[in-house]
């Protein structure tokens, strides 16, 4: 099913994207990088930690098991068009450009449905400045940051594949559970914090991170 069948009101995959590593030149010295994605016609297996074809260069900071996969949403590429950033599917790096579904409003926790793969929404994107490099501007990663709109990393809970067009059927998580824009926020509201820090949904560095907040 192509994006253009799919029922507007249906939260659903526009692109499945990805991209082996590259070494870019910036600023005087060579830097790998993973971030360039394009579009895939077909489906793609999901797998692992991983969609195949796709690749991170530094698996300390991307990749893993709780950044397998990075959903960037249409409407937000629409909002940075409005900003003078190009709209293209990939642009941000994401693996899955998504429409109909607010990523910011997912909680950790929340599990997808999409083709005959199962994710968990697993925690907001922190720019780094390897963004910057992709968008050709060094101060965008504190853009992309001050903007509120992170996307979100999912882990793998179940193999599979996915394709364009493919619909996103969501199974909230338990509550209490940690939205993904309010890990963002420029204050980070103490009720947030001590959900966070107590929830072994949220990734370790981010449990840690409030635990330092509350003391």
């Amino acid at each position: 099913m192509s994006d253009t069948e799919a029922p507007s009101d249906l939260a659903r995959i526009v692109s499945v994207n990805v991209g082996p590593q590259r070494s870019v030149e910036w600023r005087g010295r060579t830097v790998t990088t993973g971030i360039w994605k394009e579009p895939v016609d077909g489906p793609v297996t999901v797998e692992g930690v991983n969609l195949h074809g796709d690749d991170q260069a530094d698996r300390r900071v991307h990749g893993g098991v709780d950044k397998a996969v990075y959903a960037y949403a249409a409407e937000d590429h629409r909002w940075w068009a409005a900003q003078g950033v190009p709209y293209e599917p990939g642009h941000f790096g994401e693996n899955l450009t998504t429409a109909g579904i607010d990523l910011g409003a997912c909680r950790i926790g929340d599990r997808w449905q999409v083709g005959t793969a199962l994710l968990e929404v697993s925690q907001p994107r922190s720019p780094c400045f390897k963004l910057g490099i992709r968008m050709g501007d060094d101060a965008f990663p504190d853009r992309f940051a001050a903007a509120g709109r992170p996307g979100t990393y999912l882990r793998i809970v179940g193999a599979g594949s996915v394709v364009a067009g493919d619909t996103i059927t969501v199974e909230p998580t338990h509550l209490p559970a940690v939205t993904v824009a309010s890990l963002v926020a420029d204050e980070i509201e103490l009720d947030v914090l001590r959900l966070t820090a107590g929830d072994d949904r949220v990734p370790t560095g981010w449990r840690r991170h409030a635990e330092r907040a509350l003391r």
